[in-house]
């Protein structure tokens, strides 16, 4: 595990450490299915990246930047809106994922973290997240059993995402589980934070028989285009859209060239 993952488990052991315990009660927000045509893209919303510094208006402003990131998104068909929870590097929260999810009524809302611990899958629940990412790497076989449960037991999907051949074999086992699960390639390197831009190309043949979502390094509807040739369902896009003057239009238009690949 890099130092850049390591340093985020521990984060992430500590926050989950302060998490509440939950009631049936608590999940009360529906769970909104995942359906996906040839391609599709969840959009992400963040307001900062390690990499890419800030990206959206600092956390004091309000939330108001990120609904309307989302409502953008939804009007341009996103299949599924991903938003990043962590704090110390991405200026995340849960109260995001809640005004997420309030204001993309019928869009499925992912929450992306660092997540350790079943009480995190659980977390994401309460606030109306349809699914949560989970880290290959980041966990062992039991805490990712555990997780994969949790998640599926509440109806919610996940995307487990791997960085390499080992992480995307390990991944493939979970196959045929109760839930949905939809498997993703990153291309950053956690260690360096920079995108190594053969990963999705080299690993394409490895790919399951599953939803297999590319993630980290795609800009332009000529990216969807190419990942969707070589296999991949679904793109995972967040700078790229946080940094455009009409992310509607470009998630609109990175599905469009998906689908026209793969189609």
């Amino acid at each position: 595990m890099s130092d850049f993952l390591q340093s985020m488990a521990k984060s992430s052991a500590a926050r989950a450490a302060q998490a509440p315990s939950f009631t049936d009660a608590d999940f009360d927000k529906p769970v909104v299915p995942l359906s996906l045509g040839c391609f599709g893209v969840i959009a992400e919303i963040k307001r900062r990246s390690p990499a890419e510094g800030q990206l959206a208006t600092p956390a004091e402003v309000g939330d108001s930047d990120l609904v309307a990131q989302a409502r953008a998104y939804t009007a341009g068909g996103a299949a599924a809106i991903s938003v990043l929870t962590e704090p110390s590097r991405f200026d995340g929260d849960l109260v995001h994922l809640e005004a997420v999810v309030a204001a993309a009524p019928g869009t499925p809302v992912m929450r992306k973290d660092f997540l350790v611990e079943p009480v995190q899958v659980l977390e994401a629940r309460k606030a109306g997240a349809s699914g949560v990412l989970l880290i290959t790497t980041m966990l062992d076989d039991k805490a990712l059993r555990a997780m994969l449960d949790s998640a599926w037991e509440h109806g919610m999907f996940v995307l487990l995402e791997s960085f390499d051949e080992d992480d995307l074999r390990r991944s493939a086992r979970y196959l045929g589980g109760a839930g949905q699960l939809l498997i993703g390639v990153n291309t950053r390197n956690l260690r360096t934070l920079e995108v190594d831009g053969k990963r999705l190309q080299n690993l394409a043949p490895l790919l399951p028989d599953t939803i297999c979502v590319a993630e980290s390094g795609l800009h332009e509807p000529e990216d969807a285009a190419r990942v969707a040739g070589w296999g991949y369902s679904m793109a995972l896009v967040g700078t790229a859209l946080m940094r455009s003057a009409d992310p509607s239009r470009l998630v609109s238009a990175m599905t469009a060239a998906g689908a026209a690949a793969c189609s």
